[in-house]
């Protein structure tokens, strides 16, 4: 039957069908109608002719995300509907495929106007990876609230990869692992000064402080996470040997640290501030002093950034590097690399754990963050989980040194003897 001749969803569920004749999904329309799937999969429900409108504002991923956001796209199963990223490829249409299907959708949405971005959305201004622009990027994601995070992760509030050493671990156990391998591998010593750039709600400076002994400096550019981390400091008894700081490292001019950790920042950093951050942060270590670099990084080469959604709704202008580019900003900042240690696997049980602790109490975290931002998080959680189960990408522990003045570096078997062991 001729396009022209059906009502306005069944056209478009006609046109989608033609345009994809494989499709691991089921599409529903707000007129209770159906596009059923090829093969088994989830359901994506468009709940009114605003689902379109989103797809006809923002073609592609960002409509998509904008729909769903706002609520005017369901989908049945997240689970199903992130594993089929990497996997399922839509086919390419020519131009008269696109401009047939474009006209259907145009029909299906009816008159009015494109609909507003949602609430949650945010487009980052000003020069990339400036101090400014990274500051409200930051607060984007780590300002939602202090009780939404304390929902999702453990009690520590660490926001970064645990570490399982034995099944049936808790994941505050797993964390508490984490922090302790980067102390070792550190090396830390009573009364030593650590700084901690990126420091969350200050779960490492806390058992830095608490276990080891050494004078901690934490700095964040989010004001929620600072306020809670000085609370964490005094109520863990460690107030007068933690320090927390708003700031960011490139604004770092005190005296030289024995060590540095940064867990879960380098992600925020970008390929533009890569050299910047690595000899800023060798700038900041003693002689013979100790980075440990722990974060996200991309597998495939080149390998794509992420899309609009990330950029718009989960963590704006971040982009995880190559494990290559970390280690070459470290070794042009005149550190020597000592012990590289990867574990995705480690990431998949630590976003299973966080998705659980959401999803344990929805109403909850609606409440606290609004329907919006749960929306959000419980699909990123999903497809971040995705990216470490198809190879995209895993997350890795890097260890470097600062030479000593006359450019040495310490005793080879000491060194030995302290990465062998972890």
């Amino acid at each position: 039957m001729p396009t022209a001749l059906l009502s306005r969803p069944a056209a478009l569920r006609e046109e989608l069908r033609l345009s994809l004749p494989h499709r691991p999904f089921s599409i529903r329309f707000w007129d209770g109608s159906e596009l059923p799937g090829t093969e088994p999969g989830p359901t994506l429900t468009a709940k009114s002719p605003r689902s379109v409108a989103y797809l006809l504002g923002a073609p592609g991923e960002l409509g998509l995300g904008r729909a769903y956001v706002t609520g005017e796209l369901e989908v049945d199963d997240l689970d199903a509907l992130t594993d089929l990223v990497g996997v399922w490829k839509p086919p390419a249409l020519d131009a008269r495929e696109r401009a047939r299907l474009a006209i259907a959708a145009a029909r299906a949405a009816g008159l009015q106007l494109p609909p507003h971005p949602p609430e949650s959305e945010i487009r980052p201004q000003g020069v990339l990876h400036g101090l400014r622009r990274d500051s409200r990027a930051i607060q984007h994601h780590y300002d939602v609230s202090n009780e939404f995070y304390a929902q999702l992760l453990d009690d520590s509030m660490t926001y970064s990869c645990a570490y399982f050493e034995h099944e049936g671990e808790t994941l505050e156990q797993a964390q508490f692992n984490k922090r302790e391998m980067i102390c070792r591998k550190l090396g830390l010593e009573p009364g030593q000064r650590v700084l901690d750039v990126g420091c969350g709600w200050g779960a490492f400076v806390v058992h830095a402080a608490k276990e080891h002994g050494v004078r901690a400096v934490g700095i964040t550019l989010s004001p929620e996470q600072a306020k809670g981390a000085r609370e964490r400091a005094i109520a863990e008894g460690v107030g007068d040997l933690v320090e927390i700081r708003v700031m960011d490292y490139r604004e770092l001019s005190d005296e030289p640290y024995d060590a540095i950790a940064s867990i879960g920042m380098v992600e925020h950093v970008g390929e533009e501030r890569i050299d910047l951050y690595a000899d800023q942060l060798a700038k900041m270590l003693k002689p013979g002093g100790r980075l440990l670099n722990h974060g996200i990084a991309r597998r495939r080469h080149p390998g794509s950034a992420p899309g609009p959604f990330s950029e718009r709704y989960v963590f704006p202008d971040a982009v995880p590097l190559h494990l290559s580019q970390v280690t070459l900003s470290m070794e042009k900042a005149d550190l020597s690399v000592l012990h590289v240690e990867g574990f995705p696997e480690q990431y998949v049980r630590t976003l299973t754990q966080w998705i659980e602790n959401l999803d344990a109490d929805l109403p909850n975290a609606i409440r606290i963050a609004g329907e919006e931002r749960v929306r959000v998080w419980r699909l990123y959680l999903r497809a971040a989980r995705n990216g470490f189960t198809s190879g995209f990408s895993s997350i890795f522990q890097v260890l470097a040194v600062k030479p000593e003045v006359d450019g040495t570096y310490a005793d080879p078997e000491v060194w030995t003897k302290q990465v062998t062991r972890f």
